[in-house]
């Protein structure tokens, strides 16, 4: 596992689930602002850990009419589409159950606009992984969990 620091977190990070511990002010940050300041931090968390792996972010919230990819970036392996799920407890299921099939379909389509649209900067010999991260805030708890490679879209 790696631990690295940053803003004000310490964490450890691996493909496992692992508990951290957050600063106290994160619960009210939290309820201070909302759904979407919960949203955001957890998409901050989850590029921190992409970076620490190896990862350049090539875009976050990337939008093209109604589609959306939280994160998009470019590993050693091949470009990733990252869907962030973050939850406070307690939760009615696991944040990454929130990723449906509908949800996986839509952004299966974002990631093909997106791949045609940089297709001149991108080359076309990548190869493209859907990734999901779960991140459950507790008060001073946070459990940060990656699926590389979560789903492979499907098309009936």
């Amino acid at each position: 596992m790696k631990a690295y620091s940053w803003e004000g977190l310490v964490s450890q990070s691996s493909h496992s689930t692992n508990d951290r511990q957050a600063p106290d002010q994160t619960e009210k940050l939290f309820d201070m602002k909302g759904k979407n300041a919960l949203g955001r931090h957890g998409e901050d968390e989850t590029c921190q850990y992409l970076i620490d792996h190896g990862h350049t972010i090539l875009e976050r919230n990337w939008r093209y009419g109604h589609l959306e990819i939280d994160i998009i970036s470019l590993a050693g392996d091949g470009i990733h589409f990252v869907e962030v799920k973050s939850r406070t407890a307690p939760v009615q299921g696991e944040p990454q159950e929130a990723v449906t099939a509908s949800k996986q379909r839509h952004i299966a389509s974002a990631a093909g606009k997106y791949m045609s649209m940089k297709q001149k900067y991108l080359g076309r010999d990548l190869e493209v992984w859907f990734d999901v991260a779960a991140i459950t805030y507790d008060g001073a708890q946070v459990e940060f969990r990656y699926f590389p490679a979560a789903y492979v879209p499907i098309y009936l």
